[in-house]
């Protein structure tokens, strides 16, 4: 039986249906259901581990489960209680469902409740916060009330939102069973101070956001020399810490025995997605400047990027084949031509063209600066870096 470490959406589906919030489903893949699990390589069956390789669960062909442990870390572990649990410490209680900060006209709505558990449905994708944030916004929320408890539920998004809001629906109502569920209308008033501050360090403005500036393109693009340019830009300028992760200097350091294979290319992809996600994590700027040839490696590491907290700007440098080949400074077109480089991009393996980019650059017949500029632009736009008219 193989071995496998579901996405964080399944990861959270593990846990609910393990502890029978999800009744009365108790399984995946249910024809109609949006509770899914997807295993590699055409397996049926699997034991499914953790990010850290611990054994959660067994999984059937029929997609049933047997449990084998629970998850045992991670932050607020301790309010991960069961519907069981919940209901033996909680009994006679409103059960109140949380997916945002709540508002000063909200905690005002609840006083009249009596004795409430704040369920926080912090699952992957579910709110604007962060799972961490908005326990911490939702515990923040009970302190302010007079009797009121908070049970972390990791409900995530489906990306059905119908599927998703009825089964966020039965689960508030497995959790509550015979107690009262109240809905709170949705409030756009004035924050408390305490949510308020943990909201603004969740969701900082973009020009204080973690970044991720990927440029991708073909050998011979321009790419690197533009991520160089902008990095020295960065510097000049001071006030963010700037980590440069060029392909070729990756593959020496970090990838160093990885061969150019499309797995091994991949790879390399992925491995500078999670160093860049975890820069950006801690308020840093990434400049990334591999090829990136496949739409879906791309878009894994937006993915890991924005989990991480952080903004991902892509940068198409979309100068055409016949200008790289021209340019071919390492004379690797000529190799690949004469079939002395295997699976090479652009003419023995295809480039994806990114369907729609932050903002995309064509070098040919332009000066760096000329072509630096549009992503100043495009940056400045975006609220995420404000460059243009540093001295040169």
């Amino acid at each position: 039986m193989i071995q496998h470490c579901p996405t964080p959406t399944e990861l959270d589906d593990l846990e609910l249906l393990l502890s029978g919030a999800y009744a009365p489903l108790t399984r995946f893949n249910e024809p109609g259901s949006v509770v899914t699990l997807a295993l590699p390589d055409g397996a049926t069956e699997a034991e499914l581990v953790d990010p850290e390789g611990l054994p959660l669960a067994r999984v059937a062909a029929d997609g049933s489960l047997e449990a084998l442990t629970h998850a045992q870390y991670g932050p607020f572990r301790r309010l991960h209680l069961t519907p069981a649990q919940a209901r033996e410490q909680h009994a006679g209680a409103t059960f109140v469902p949380v997916v945002d900060a709540l508002a000063e006209a909200d905690l005002e709505e609840l006083r009249g409740l009596g004795r409430v558990v704040l369920v926080a449905l912090m699952g992957t994708g579910t709110s604007s916060l962060s799972p961490v944030a908005l326990v911490r916004a939702t515990l923040a929320a009970a302190a302010l009330l007079d009797d009121a408890s908070v049970v972390a539920v990791p409900l995530p998004s489906h990306g059905d939102a119908q599927a998703d809001h009825a089964l966020g629906a039965q689960v508030v109502e497995t959790y509550a069973a015979d107690d009262p569920v109240h809905a709170l209308a949705e409030s756009a008033g004035p924050l408390p101070t305490p949510i308020a501050a943990i909201v603004d360090e969740d969701q900082p403005e973009p020009e204080e956001q973690g970044l991720v500036l990927f440029f991708t393109g073909l050998s011979g693009s321009g790419k690197s020399t533009l991520a160089r340019a902008l990095m020295d830009l960065l510097l000049e300028q001071g006030g963010r810490t700037v980590t440069s992760l060029d392909g070729d200097v990756v593959r020496r350091h970090l990838s160093a025995g990885l061969t150019f294979s499309k797995a091994d290319r991949e790879t390399n992809i992925r491995r500078i997605g999670w160093v860049a996600a975890e820069i950006a994590r801690h308020g840093g700027v990434a400049v990334c400047s591999p090829i990136a040839p496949f739409a879906e490696t791309r878009e894994q590491v937006q993915e890991m990027v924005e989990a991480a907290g952080g903004a991902f700007f892509l940068v198409h440098v979309a100068t055409p084949l016949e200008e790289c080949e021209r340019r071919d400074r390492k004379g690797l077109y000529a190799k690949a031509r004469a079939g002395e480089i295997p699976e090479f991009t652009g003419i023995s393996s295809p480039y994806e063209e990114p369907v729609d980019p932050a903002v995309r650059v064509d070098t040919t017949g332009r000066t760096i600066e000329d072509a630096l500029d549009d992503v100043l632009v495009a940056l400045d736009k975006a609220g995420y870096l404000h460059l243009r008219g540093t001295d040169a």
